[in-house]
């Protein structure tokens, strides 16, 4: 199946690598125009940029800074006209210089950066994308990054295990408040389980594979493919509803 978002304009947040990148490039392909937002941009990003000058483009974005959030939303709209779809995949796990934690030793720093990245950035990406999407009056689709995280507690992951939670409380709030806007936008939530990403350090990853059913950690097309289908119109019944793709992770 090709063309499932013809003609549709995408803000994807931390999508310079790993599961964005994946996301974009899956949204190229299926006929999407897509900004791709984040702090840097990488390598891999950088390639696949060249490959599709027209279809794609790199925008400085810092999740917590809201006039970045706005920028970035009206560049947007000035590059390609509309918008219609924001992933909000931006997120971090233990900030560098701060290993995994119990909680009564849980720095504020590390949790604030955490908290401020993963929830308050994807606050900022719903309520300016849905914000957008309102003024067009077209609806549209915002897509929020979560994870098993979101469902059930790890250890020595407090300020992560809350960030996750958060969005995924907060996908559901702001599927209702467009209800009641009747502004036609769809807020659905995707929570992956191990992905092979710069959150999941390497030397865990044969320890962590006999615990899936699925045989084998995922990789971040694995996310995309849901991705997609949120983003496309073949998804428009589906509004403040949860996503798993964890290879059965928390089905057991």
């Amino acid at each position: 199946m090709a063309d499932r978002l013809k003609g549709k304009v995408a803000i994807i947040s931390g999508g310079t690598c790993g599961i964005g990148l994946a996301i974009a490039k899956d949204y190229v392909k299926e006929g999407a125009k897509v900004v791709i937002g984040a702090r840097y941009n990488d390598d891999e990003c950088h390639d696949f940029l060249k490959e599709n000058p027209n279809d794609a483009t790199y925008m400085k974005l810092q999740v917590k800074d809201e006039d970045n959030w706005i920028k970035v939303v009206n560049d947007t709209v000035n590059k390609y006209g509309h918008l219609d779809i924001v992933v909000n995949d931006a997120g971090i796990g233990d900030k560098e210089g701060f290993g995994p934690t119990t909680i009564d030793k849980e720095s504020k720093e590390n949790w604030d950066e955490i908290i401020g990245v993963n929830l308050t950035g994807t606050f900022l990406g719903i309520k300016h994308g849905m914000a957008e999407m309102e003024k067009e009056g077209h609806g549209g689709s915002i897509i929020n990054i979560s994870s098993i995280e979101g469902f059930v507690g790890f250890s020595t992951a407090a300020a992560y295990n809350a960030s996750k939670g958060g969005v995924r409380l907060m996908t559901k709030s702001a599927a209702l408040d467009a209800g009641v806007l009747k502004n036609r936008v769809r807020v659905n939530s995707v929570h992956p389980g191990y992905v092979k990403t710069r959150i999941l350090p390497k030397n865990i990853w044969d320890q962590i594979t006999p615990t899936i059913p699925a045989g084998r950690i995922g990789e971040p097309k694995d996310i995309a493919g849901i991705c997609v289908y949120l983003g496309s119109e073949e998804s428009a019944y589906a509004t403040g509803a949860e996503f798993v793709v964890d290879g059965g992770v928390i089905a057991q």
